[in-house]
């Protein structure tokens, strides 16, 4: 089975950290803001899963990417949200990712997808400005499920996470549908590019 999965989330809350520790168990603290796309097999109840993850900074204006985000929407089986639970900026910025994808689903008319909203930097307790309530409350508000990790100190949290998406995008029965491949969103994402490229000259 394949399920493809776009991680998002603002500047500096730990989404490369989360999709890197999920890949090499290792912890990496620095990245920078930019698009990236993964592979990764591994055996979920006895059948290899192939994870495809497009690593993806979230703008605030989202509609100076509306081309590249709608092949986002389509292409993913499901989504991962993440916010800092020390920015609440950032789990703000995540309320309104939700609403937006989803109303882009239903503008697309794509088959929905089930989301994770994710509070990241558990292990920064001491800094938190967002609740675990107010977290959990979100996505009890949306349909979406819930949890806190840290990139940092637990690898078993994050696989768990990304196992547990793994398993509802199986029971929403998402392989049904034709999703964009690699050649595809290469191709998105290079037109996108060179549009900026072209736009700031």
């Amino acid at each position: 089975m394949d399920a493809n999965i776009v991680v998002m989330g603002t500047e500096s809350v730990g989404k490369s950290a989360l999709t890197v520790r999920l890949l090499t168990r290792r912890f990496i603290g620095e990245y920078g803001d930019i698009e990236s796309i993964y592979s990764h097999s591994f055996m979920v109840d006895e059948r290899r899963t192939t994870l495809n993850i497009w690593d993806s900074p979230c703008s605030e204006d989202l509609s100076v990417e509306t081309s590249l985000f709608e092949k986002k929407v389509q292409w993913a089986d499901g989504f991962v949200l993440v916010y800092s639970i020390c920015d609440r900026a950032s789990f703000n910025a995540v309320s309104r990712l939700i609403q937006t994808i989803k109303s882009t689903k239903d503008y697309l008319n794509a088959d929905k997808a089930p989301i994770v909203v994710v509070g990241n930097k558990r292990d920064l307790h001491h800094r938190r400005t967002v609740l675990s309530e107010e977290g959990r409350l979100l996505a009890l508000n949306t349909g979406c499920h819930f949890c806190e990790v840290s990139a940092a100190d637990n690898y078993h949290s994050v696989l768990m996470m990304f196992h547990g998406l793994v398993g509802r995008i199986k029971g929403a029965k998402l392989t049904t549908k034709r999703p964009l491949g690699f050649k595809g969103i290469v191709k998105s994402m290079s037109a996108v590019f060179a549009r900026r490229r072209t736009d700031s000259f």
